[in-house]
């Protein structure tokens, strides 16, 4: 059996996790500007929570791999 990294994402959730912070990071500046009201701000908090996923993805994955007992 092939040994795997522990991780919480899959190799394409990680991309598309990728690409979801990237849009939020492009779009939240664009519509603080063309927003009058803090709507926004939800934006933030989004880019934020995956942006903490990633970070908690990209540290499990550089651990070491536990000994397996068999």
């Amino acid at each position: 059996m092939r040994e795997t990294t522990p991780s919480i994402l899959t190799v394409s959730q990680r991309r598309f996790a990728w690409v979801a912070f990237m849009a939020i990071a492009i779009q939240a500046p664009i519509a603080a500007r063309v927003l009058h009201d803090d709507s926004w701000l939800l934006s933030i908090l989004v880019g934020m929570m995956i942006g903490t996923l990633i970070l908690v993805d990209d540290a499990q994955r550089h651990q070491p791999a536990a000994d397996s007992v068999e």
